[in-house]
């Protein structure tokens, strides 16, 4: 209740809002300075992402005329990755936004929605009295008449705890305790005319009924999409290089793939079987490979690429004993795994862990020295063991 200090955050959604002639659901995002009750609200015609959620803070400072010190915001994945004991992993997009420009990310505990509730309350007004049996020509008639019901209704009615005017009680106490805002670079990274898509698990998405192939780093992330005519670029949208092309298909149904998108499967195998070629030597790194393939020949992927990650987790790795395990009649990753992992083990009690190698005779380890007198007569008597 600071001027300044703090700003509430919450998104919300509404279906069936009636927009050129149809039903839609509207996706939008409330803005609260906690201590005058200014607030804004940003609207999206598409589902919320980071960047989209990013452009509506920017939109927000802008309106308010600066920036608080800081914003709070629940549990989204847009903001929060995860929490245990209150210790955050934040979205990195997000943060780096925050970060540069200049307010701190607080993130209630889940569940709680009542360490945010003037921006709850700010939801559910603007539901009811923004939202709830208007009709909109398009996207620009839905702006135009939000940022009126900000300016003529919203922001002009007397608060019912503060029983000031948001905008008059900021003008007058908070915005001059409001720091400048300037929009970082990192707000104007995406192209206003590319499309943003979600890339499919087996990297294809989907524009105008038909699927067309974006190289497989993308597989499961987000890519934006231009047309251009008779053709079909796709972009990173971080950088905005172009990363797949196809021509435009006219019809409903298909699906266009650029084999070059794909990786070929032995080629797959063969920068795996380098990989432990290299950490192994040429000819060991053979025979593990081979070793593996003769023990899971119908997983041997999986097999070369566990190998390789259990090998380059090694940092001090025994040739000698891999060479002798490699040898033996069946070795997986998994027991490659088990195997190391003893190994480290051994070395660590400062015993050798190529227990097989027997004693000289006549002697007896250092560990075992104490129990060397153990079942020996101190005269004539007899020790016998019976069968267990």
């Amino acid at each position: 209740m600071v001027p300044g200090v703090q700003c509430q955050v919450d998104p919300g959604e509404l279906r069936e809002v009636m927009i050129d002639g149809e039903p839609r659901p509207l996706y939008f995002v409330v803005f609260v300075l906690s201590y005058s009750r200014l607030s804004y609200v940003g609207v999206s015609l598409s589902p919320l992402d980071t960047a989209t959620f990013i452009r509506l803070h920017d939109e927000a400072f802008r309106y308010f005329g600066g920036l608080p010190e800081e914003c709070v915001y629940d549990q989204t994945k847009m903001v929060v990755i995860s929490e245990q004991f209150r210790e955050l992993e934040v979205n990195q997009r997000f943060h780096e936004y925050a970060t540069t420009a200049g307010f701190r990310i607080r993130a209630c505990c889940g569940y709680d929605p009542e360490s945010k509730g003037k921006v709850e309350a700010g939801v559910k007004y603007a539901k009811q009295d923004a939202f709830y049996g208007e009709v909109f020509r398009d996207e620009a008639d839905l702006r135009a008449y939000v940022r009126q019901w900000l300016d003529d209704v919203a922001n002009v009615r007397t608060h019912g705890t503060t029983g000031q005017q948001p905008r008059a009680l900021c003008d007058a106490e908070e915005r001059r305790h409001l720091r400048p805002y300037l929009t970082p670079a990192c707000v104007g990274r995406e192209d206003d005319s590319l499309a943003p898509r979600r890339v499919d698990k087996t990297g294809l998405i989907a524009w105008k009924a038909n699927k067309y192939s974006v190289p497989m780093a993308y597989q499961q992330g987000r890519v934006g999409v231009q047309e251009a005519g008779d053709r079909l670029t796709v972009h990173d949208l971080e950088s905005g290089d172009e990363i797949a092309a196809h021509t435009l298909h006219l019809g409903k149904g298909r699906t266009l793939r650029n084999s070059d998108h794909y990786r070929d499967h032995h080629q797959q195998e063969a920068d795996l079987e380098q990989a432990i070629a290299q950490r192994l030597g040429e000819t060991l790194g053979k025979q593990l490979c081979a070793r593996l393939r003769d023990s899971m020949p119908h997983h041997y992927k999986d097999q070369l690429r566990g190998a390789r990650k259990v090998l380059e987790g090694e940092p001090d790795l025994d040739l000698a004993l891999v060479s002798d395990w490699v040898t033996r009649e069946r070795l997986t990753a998994r027991r490659l795994k088990e195997r190391l992992a003893a190994a480290r083990l051994a070395k660590a009690r400062g015993r050798d862990h190529d227990a097989d190698v027997p004693a000289s005779p006549g002697t007896t380890p250092a560990e075992l020295a104490p129990y060397a007198q153990l079942g020996r007569s101190g005269g004539q008597q007899e020790v016998t063991h019976g069968a267990a």
